[in-house]
């Protein structure tokens, strides 16, 4: 199933695009979707950054999918390519759990809209192979994967805005801190 989200910021391309890729850590207090996420590898070569990071969710899942999906499934791997250059963003999400049912990736844009105001636009895909998660019976496999891609994908199309807002929050707050501290 497709992934679109499309989210404006008051600030300049640059600012927010070094912000999602180098202060993720910094930006939890500012998502409430987000428990934690930890940075496990980074390399750099010229314009293009590679990070790792696993990332903790705080939402609940919706009581028709704790039946199938362990808790464990709201923890996953961030594999991403950030290109400086391009001003794009290359990911793979991998959950703990559940791996061999769920692929999950895309790229982010970010596009000047004015010299103050950014536009991050996330496109991607989310598919979960229902027939690989354990104690979905088979004859619900095929009605059931619609279902739980739409939840799945609308519940992270908005937590992907909120995180736009977060991270709107998190750079007002970095700016009030630096006139205050002039």
């Amino acid at each position: 199933m497709d992934l679109n989200a499309t989210v404006e910021l008051a600030f300049p391309r640059e600012r927010v695009f070094e912000t999602y890729r180098d202060r993720l850590t910094e930006l939890v207090p500012y998502l409430p979707a987000i428990k934690a996420i930890e940075t496990r590898s980074r390399r750099d070569e010229g314009a293009l950054s590679t990070l790792h990071n696993v990332w903790q969710g705080g939402m609940d899942l919706p009581s028709v999918a704790r039946a199938f999906i362990p808790s464990q499934a709201t923890t996953w791997d961030d594999h991403a390519v950030w290109d400086q250059e391009r001003y794009t963003c290359r990911w793979k999400t991998i959950p703990h759990a559940l791996k061999e049912a769920v692929r999950a990736e895309g790229t982010n844009l970010f596009t000047v809209v004015s010299p103050v105001v950014t536009r991050v636009t996330i496109t991607g895909v989310v598919e979960i192979d229902i027939a690989r998660v354990p104690g979905v019976p088979r004859l619900l496999a095929g009605t059931a994967k619609r279902t739980v891609e739409e939840v799945i994908v609308k519940n992270v199309q908005g937590n992907l805005l909120a995180f736009g807002r977060g991270v709107e929050r998190y750079l007002q707050a970095a700016a009030g801190a630096t006139v205050s501290g002039r």
